[in-house]
């Protein structure tokens, strides 16, 4: 069985110890870090399968962490914070966070997440396409200038390739099969997130924005008070 990679990101070094101690018990692998600067070098050297990131950090915050993060990957993360407001839970959630933790929290209740987390990470990830999706019969759907190669997950536009997270390809895929239907928040949500998602549905938005900065003349059109869907007349297979 695979060990997995945890880096705990938080200030407090009573916190990382307790925290490892109770993981690296579990038979996860750790690493401690007390910045999110010390954390963005681990990611550029040894990325790690999950972070547990405390919100208020010295210099970068892990609001900003989590967004850069969420730039290039979609590894798991768990947001913890002494703040127990709910703006705080929704913003992380918002920026990619996919679970958020008040201290003071049980360890036990940690690891219970870090698992549940782990598990539906690695069976999301086995997936090769969205739920509900129909695979093309080339393995490719060519739609206006847009290319989505489904078998190696690429996405190409005016031919030049645009890298793609796996939720944002997932995203995009979904809308790309059914063309001018609209789909609802919720359904996104479970169609791309899968059906244990427990987060809030504005990350759907936050996806969106993220694909139109990507692919900023692909018509994705908001459908005011329901959710989104692509706008386009033509289609090729």
């Amino acid at each position: 069985m695979r060990s997995y990679q945890i880096a705990i990101v938080d200030d407090d070094i009573q916190i990382r110890e307790i925290v490892e101690a109770y993981l690296q018990k579990e038979g996860y692998r750790t690493v401690s870090l007390s910045s999110a600067e010390e954390a963005w070098e681990l990611w550029k050297s040894d990325p790690p399968d999950m972070w547990i990131l405390d919100i208020m950090l010295p210099g970068m915050s892990g609001f900003d962490f989590c967004r850069h993060i969420r730039k290039e990957a979609e590894v798991p993360i768990i947001m913890i914070s002494a703040r127990d407001e709910e703006v705080d839970k929704i913003l992380g959630l918002e920026l990619g966070s996919d679970d958020y933790l008040t201290k003071p929290f049980s360890p036990r209740e940690l690891v219970a997440r870090v698992k549940r987390l782990f598990y539906r990470f690695s069976s999301y990830m086995q997936l090769s396409e969205p739920h509900g999706a129909s695979p093309s019969r080339n393995n490719e759907i060519r739609i206006s200038e847009l290319r989505l190669s489904l078998k190696e997950r690429r996405v190409f536009w005016k031919e030049e390739e645009v890298e793609m997270t796996l939720k944002e390809f997932n995203l995009l895929q979904t809308l790309v099969e059914e063309p001018n239907r609209a789909f609802a928040r919720d359904e996104l949500l479970t169609l791309v997130w899968g059906d244990n998602y427990f987060g809030s549905d504005r990350a759907v938005d936050d996806l969106v924005k993220r694909l139109r900065r990507k692919l900023n003349e692909l018509p994705i059109e908001t459908v005011w008070g329901h959710g989104y869907r692509l706008r386009m007349e033509d289609r090729v297979e």
